[in-house]
């Protein structure tokens, strides 16, 4: 595939490949600032933000706080599609990016509830908000532009790129953290250690903002998603045309996106509240799993490709069902059974989201594909994963670790069913 460039007859090529290097960049970045605020949460906001609570009570508000951003997303996206409307690309990716990295300062020089009470959890929460706001807004279209460019036969290795950014920024977050609790004394930790993974954060969306200006304000990219018709549409026309497919998208993602913070924040919430493993310690155990995801987000690359994305999805719901079965077992069984129901949790976690994103976007078809895929992604996180550590500590704590068996199969049977729904109206079609 060719495009103009600045007009002329001279021709370049947009490859796969280069598009393919924009997406993993910007999701890297974002995952690895989403990662940091994550880790803090379980690890660290209890005891500087609720110093006031009961441990408990502490991480559950600190929970709460964190699930603000999956809420402000979708607005973030609707906010930010209309300042491409107005102006353009790149001045909406400037502001957003602008925004992730000031609320992400913001956190790292926020003082303590010590220092200026209650003013520290307002303020707290309304970075938080930003964050979400900014996240929202970050949506550049390259994975979609990625999509349609990808061979028909390879789409779905093509897919998985852009997921990739999860294992890895979590690999890179969770490095940074147990370093720095194993190398400072707790109350330095407390103090100001934990701030430096948000300097690093800001630091990366920086680099990230002008790695991916200069791929999507080029003349080559700017014609090529003006010619794939990859522009925001108003919200109110999409889900009148396509609203159901959005509804759809959103649960078939479920799945992954349950397991996503089940297997990542809440265990270090549960490490810490109830098992005398060190912190450092699980913490390696999840950068092993990480690692691991991050080889099952290729290999589902080339399962997809061999058997299709809605039956790897549909399969690996059923995987997940029948994993929820073994999970409170295993949490509940000591040091081993904690360390594999996170290695293996993470297998599944990458497997199954290597594929999640963009798995029925074909349902929007060209006019509507931009803004639909980002609000399908916005209400997969909101639905699936945004409350997942508070609702899974909240009732674990209360009533056993049954329920994050039951957490994990809603999931599953969610994204089993939207799967089924939506081959059911292909056929009618």
């Amino acid at each position: 595939m060719t495009v103009s460039v600045h007009g002329t007859d001279s021709h370049a090529e947009v490859a796969p490949g280069d598009i393919a290097v924009g997406v993993v960049i910007g999701r890297a970045s974002e995952y690895f600032d989403f990662f940091v605020y994550g880790i803090a949460s379980a690890l660290v906001f209890p005891s500087v933000f609720f110093p006031h609570l009961g441990k408990l009570e502490g991480t559950l508000w600190s929970f709460a706080i964190f699930a603000l951003a999956f809420i402000s997303r979708p607005l973030g996206t609707v906010l930010f599609m209309w300042i491409q409307r107005r102006w353009d690309r790149s001045t909406k990716l400037t502001i957003a990016l602008f925004l992730l990295g000031t609320c992400t300062a913001g956190i790292a020089f926020l003082p303590g509830f010590a220092k200026i009470g209650a003013l520290s959890l307002v303020l707290l929460s309304v970075f938080r908000l930003g964050q979400g706001v900014a996240l929202g807004g970050s949506w550049d279209g390259l994975p979609s532009l990625l999509a349609l460019n990808a061979p028909k036969e390879r789409r779905g290795w093509y897919a998985m790129l852009g997921q990739l950014g999860a294992p890895v920024g979590f690999m890179i977050a969770a490095a940074l953290f147990a370093y720095l609790s194993t190398a400072l004394s707790r109350q330095d930790f407390l103090d100001w250690g934990w701030r430096y993974p948000f300097f690093a954060a800001f630091a990366l969306n920086v680099v990230a903002l002008f790695a991916r200006l200069r791929l999507v304000v080029t003349h080559e990219y700017e014609r090529e998603l003006g010619e794939q018709q990859l522009e925001p549409t108003p919200v109110l026309e999409l889900f009148q045309a396509k609203g159901r497919h959005v509804v759809i998208g959103a649960f078939a993602a479920l799945a992954s996106y349950a397991l996503f913070h089940i297997v990542t924040i809440f265990p270090l919430s549960w490490i810490v509240l109830y098992s005398d493993q060190s912190v450092p310690q699980f913490l390696v155990v999840q950068i092993v799993g990480a690692a691991l995801a991050a080889g099952a987000v290729v290999a589902s690359g080339w399962i997809a490709d061999k058997f299709g994305r809605p039956r790897t999805l549909a399969a690996l719901a059923a995987a997940i069902a029948m994993f929820s079965g073994f999970a409170p077992t295993l949490l509940g069984s000591g040091e081993l059974g904690q360390d594999v129901f996170i290695l293996v949790g993470f297998i599944l976690l990458g497997l199954s989201y290597g594929q999640a994103a963009g798995s029925v976007t074909a349902n929007f078809g060209a006019k509507y594909r931009y803004t639909g895929a980002a609000l399908t992604s916005d209400l997969a996180w909101l639905i699936g994963a945004a409350f997942a550590p508070l609702v899974a500590l909240g009732l674990c704590a209360h009533f056993g670790l049954g329920f994050v068996g039951l957490y994990l199969l809603s999931g599953a049977v969610c994204t089993m069913a939207a799967l089924g729904v939506n081959r059911m109206l292909k056929l009618r079609s």
